[in-house]
């Protein structure tokens, strides 16, 4: 297969201790929000990605400070973004915020920002 082209990523906070279940719930959460938030400001870039394959990578901060750190990162350089806060009805306090989902987009755009990160 050829390279990507086009990839999303959601960043977790790592100083949450929260469970497999409820991480994949958020990562769900994340990614149908950044999409649609691509397919609607950026229709060929949610397009493309589509096409693709859909390519999504998880990686982690330490802290809500970094996370923020992203979200406002991702918004000045016109990236489509979701940060996803839990409603609090099992693991966390309601209002948390639990992790941020950036593009679908061109992947040297999503690198500049996040291609430091470590892996999930």
């Amino acid at each position: 297969m050829s390279e990507f082209r086009y990839k999303q990523v959601i960043v977790f906070r790592s100083d949450l201790k929260i469970s497999k279940g409820k991480t994949a719930v958020q990562a769900g959460h994340a990614a149908v929000s950044a999409a649609e938030e691509a397919r609607k400001k950026h229709r060929s870039w949610w397009k493309a990605w589509i096409e693709e394959g859909q390519r999504k990578i998880a990686v982690k901060v330490k802290n809500e400070e970094e996370l923020l750190k992203l979200e406002m990162e991702a918004k000045i350089q016109g990236l489509p973004y979701a940060l996803i806060t839990d409603m609090g009805l099992t693991e966390v306090p309601p209002g948390t915020i639990t992790c941020l989902g950036i593009g679908p987009a061109p992947a040297e755009k999503i690198d500049k920002l996040t291609g430091n990160l470590p892996l999930l």
